[in-house]
């Protein structure tokens, strides 16, 4: 069967054009028209509802669109805080907004997406952990018919704004801190997940101090979890002067492992989660305001649905050590 996807590729332009092209927009040049009406042709395509659906201009509800972690039982009190934080600015901007996770997609191609959201009659959708393999999702913005906010991943369009933090200042600035205050030389790096934005920002930043510095780098991919960054630190820690982690999680599982070598090195984390309280060590890390980020996308794809472009929003961050008196109650 012909879908609007097959159309747009044979006449060599977006899915939102061919919507435009079946709804009259105007604005439409008639060389784009001939185009499309050709490409319909050829194909024998017949439109359907998703063609109509696709130009609504009808104010809409929010997608809150979250990648769950669910490889460790620590989840998860970051995406607890982005739910918060949004539903929260939701309810005092009255926005109605639903809650999705990636996995209830992830069998979908483009257009079954799309036709998802539209069926939920969803206009704005914000978008929290999306890497670089989320083909799909990079489809759905391509195509520039929702109104979308990312969190953690520097896509922008005239639909498209993210939001996030300077990450890899933010890697220079709590590596910086650990290695100056531990005179250290030779650094184990341990990354997060392959393929993700954060990752690539974080890995620019430690590679950057790496050099201007002249220290000694060893990096290993811990993929975010306690238990992969154990294993590393037990495996290349000795013969290093300090772990430097991508996560906080990652930073746990590093000091759990010199613990039970019972050897000292620095650790520094990232992210300022609760949990790092009660590990009993004093470790720097980056406190990142998870509900004040998921606070400020929903008011941006709010500014987005009213008309306004794409933008990037860089928000703050601060260099912390957290101790048990700080995160308890």
């Amino acid at each position: 069967m012909v879908s609007i996807k097959d159309v747009a590729k044979h006449a060599g332009v977006a899915i939102s054009t061919v919507s435009k092209v079946l709804n009259h927009y105007p604005n439409i040049s008639e060389e784009t028209k001939k185009k499309v009406n050709a490409a319909i042709e050829e194909l024998n395509f017949v439109p359907n509802s998703i063609a109509a659906a696709l130009s609504s201009k009808q104010s809409g509800r929010v997608a809150l669109l979250i990648n769950m972690i669910t490889q460790t039982q620590a989840i998860d009190e970051i995406d607890m805080q982005y739910l918060s934080g949004a539903i929260e600015q939701a309810m005092e901007m009255h926005i109605d907004v639903i809650t999705l996770f990636f996995s209830m997609l992830e069998d979908k191609n483009v257009e079954e997406v799309i036709r998802y959201f539209q069926s939920q009659n969803i206009e704005g959708i914000v978008i929290f952990g999306m890497s670089k393999e989320d083909t799909v999702l990079h489809e759905l913005i391509e195509a520039k018919i929702f109104k979308i906010v990312l969190v953690d991943a520097p896509l922008v369009n005239e639909n498209t704004s993210c939001v996030w933090i300077d990450q890899k200042k933010a890697q220079i600035d709590v590596a910086k801190k650990t290695i100056e205050e531990n005179n250290c030389k030779r650094i184990l790096y341990i990354a997060g997940k392959k393929n993700g934005y954060v990752t690539e920002k974080r890995l620019e930043g430690i590679r950057q101090l790496a050099e201007e510095e002249k220290l000694q780098l060893l990096i290993r991919n811990g993929e975010f979890s306690e238990l992969m960054a154990r294993n590393i630190t037990f495996r290349y820690a000795k013969n290093k002067d300090v772990v430097i982690c991508a996560s906080d999680l990652m930073a746990i599982g590093a000091m759990k492992a010199l613990t039970e070598m019972d050897i000292f090195r620095p650790v520094c984390g990232f992210d300022g989660i609760t949990l790092m309280g009660y590990v009993g060590k004093q470790m720097n890390t980056i406190r990142q305001n998870f509900g004040s980020i998921a606070s400020e996308a929903v008011k941006e794809v709010y500014r987005l649905m009213n008309g306004s472009d794409g933008q990037e929003i860089v928000l703050p961050y601060s260099i912390e050590r957290l101790q048990y008196l700080d995160i308890i109650c």
